[in-house]
């Protein structure tokens, strides 16, 4: 039987439906965004069945050489992707504006090209002039490199049926629109239609497909969420404005880790990558400077060197300290002072502090609690130590170290860069896989925050 249903109201931005207007979409919380979507009648049929056009397989029958890997010819971008484009993957770019994302797909369109795939740029962003002069710019002319600037559909897809690319570079899914879809370019139909169309048009021709995507204020990606679900690789471009290094990250990826990290560097000439990343963020001193720690971050399956900086400055009196962290979470830097506060008896209540790391990285990995640890409690007491020391170790509320995971990484990565000491939580070497052979680094083990203080002579004096 048919049910009608009564007049409902719609929002372009996330789908939300209501049975009145309103100005501001109660989910989403966007302006302006709810429209009538009037009255709907759905009707409840029964679904026939259809002879398959192929036949399902075992699976140890189906050929795996259609889903054969090839290299961008950038090592970073193949290092996140698994090894290389899958044909007919689909893969969504994520970042801010003006992180680099056109700028990085250029090149990968470029280098494809020069290898002798057929390659089609699409820019919807830009007119064909501007990016041929970013292309000039940049060194990324090639002959098999088409480019075309459009925002509708129908003519993307007929751009495609004529060059027949094997890689196609859309830039961006939000300036695209779909003639048989509702809404603006950039809405949640829209986004929607579009990805579905080149996702279909990519697994039948085996072409591979990039598409740049926004993010919104919040760093989330723009549009709905099942855009993600659509596409079968998700990366996110990070970076500093203010600082010319670069990260691509992956957060979904069906044909390899969801783990790995790329690094670029952003210069007049482009961008380029960077495949030793680790004296990005860590300075050199002529002198050893209280207040200065490293440690070794996991990014993925490749160890990083990160170097965290501490400042204590005593409050002026009826003044509130301060907190102040860049580069690391807030709440974690509070957590460390409390311990430093109870169980070393470092005197943090009437002290501003401040953290932050070098380079612009940011610092999620909780192993990274020891090295800020030891840089607030050599600033605090303005001592300093031997400059090749590094700590790992997530701090506890007891005071305790726990476990680093993938430590013997951590440490042939600080020995290879010739570190002297490097102080870990107890028991967190794996001895049963055979560690490996150190050259300059020593390694010691200690069970709390207090005695890595005292290796490192960070203690305050007792009172007799």
């Amino acid at each position: 039987m048919a049910k009608k249903q009564q007049d409902s109201y719609q929002c372009t931005e996330c789908g939300w439906t209501g049975v009145r207007w309103v100005g501001r979409c109660p989910q989403c919380q966007a302006w302006g965004s709810v429209v009538e979507r009037g009255a709907s009648v759905s009707t409840s049929t029964a679904v026939r069945t259809s002879a398959p056009t192929t036949r399902a397989l075992p699976i140890a029958q189906v050929s795996a050489q259609a889903s054969d890997r090839h290299l961008t010819g950038i090592g970073e971008l193949d290092r996140v992707l698994g090894g290389g484009l899958v044909p007919g993957v689909v893969v969504l770019l994520a970042g801010e504006p003006g992180v680099g994302k056109s700028t990085l797909l250029l090149e990968v369109a470029a280098q494809w090209a020069r290898a002798g795939h057929r390659t089609l740029y699409v820019t919807g962003e830009e007119s064909a002039s501007q990016v041929r002069l970013r292309a000039t710019r940049t060194d990324a002319l090639a002959d098999e490199l088409y480019l075309a600037a459009e925002n509708d559909l129908g003519t993307v897809l007929g751009h495609v049926e004529e060059v027949e690319p094997s890689l196609m570079v859309l830039d961006s899914i939000q300036t695209v629109s779909a003639g048989s879809g509702d809404g603006v370019s950039g809405g949640v139909a829209q986004v929607r239609e579009v990805t579905t169309a080149l996702a279909r048009v990519a697994k039948a021709r085996g072409m591979a497909v990039i598409i740049v995507g926004h993010v919104t204020k919040d760093g989330g990606i723009a549009g709905p969420r099942t855009l993600e679900h659509l596409v079968d690789v998700v990366l996110n471009f990070e970076g500093d404005r203010h600082s010319g290094f670069r990260m691509v990250r992956a957060t979904k990826n069906r044909y390899g880790p969801a783990d790995e990290v790329g690094c670029f560097e952003m210069g007049e000439g482009g961008i380029v990558e960077v495949p030793d990343p680790s004296g990005l963020f860590t300075t050199r001193h002529d002198e050893p400077v209280p207040g200065t720690c490293v440690t070794v971050t996991m990014e993925g399956r490749r160890p990083l060197l990160a170097e965290v900086q501490g400042l204590v400055a005593p409050v002026p009196n009826e003044t509130p300290a301060r907190r102040v962290t860049n580069g690391v979470d807030f709440s974690r830097v509070a957590m460390i002072l409390a311990v430093l506060q109870r169980k070393a008896r470092l005197p943090m209540s009437r002290r501003d502090v401040y953290v932050s790391t070098v380079g612009g990285a940011r610092i999620t990995d909780p192993s990274a609690d020891l090295a800020v640890a030891v840089a607030v409690a050599s600033a605090s007491l303005n001592r300093n130590f031997p400059r090749r020391v590094l700590a790992m170790g997530e701090v506890g509320l007891a005071g305790d170290l726990r476990r680093v995971p993938a430590l013997e990484r951590r440490v042939a990565e600080a020995d290879r860069l010739g570190f002297e000491l490097a102080i870990v939580p107890t028991n967190s070497r794996d001895n049963s896989r055979g560690a490996p052979k150190l050259h300059n680094l020593k390694v010691v083990e200690v069970p709390s925050v207090a005695d890595a203080l005292g290796v490192l002579d960070l203690r305050r004096a007792e009172r007799r």
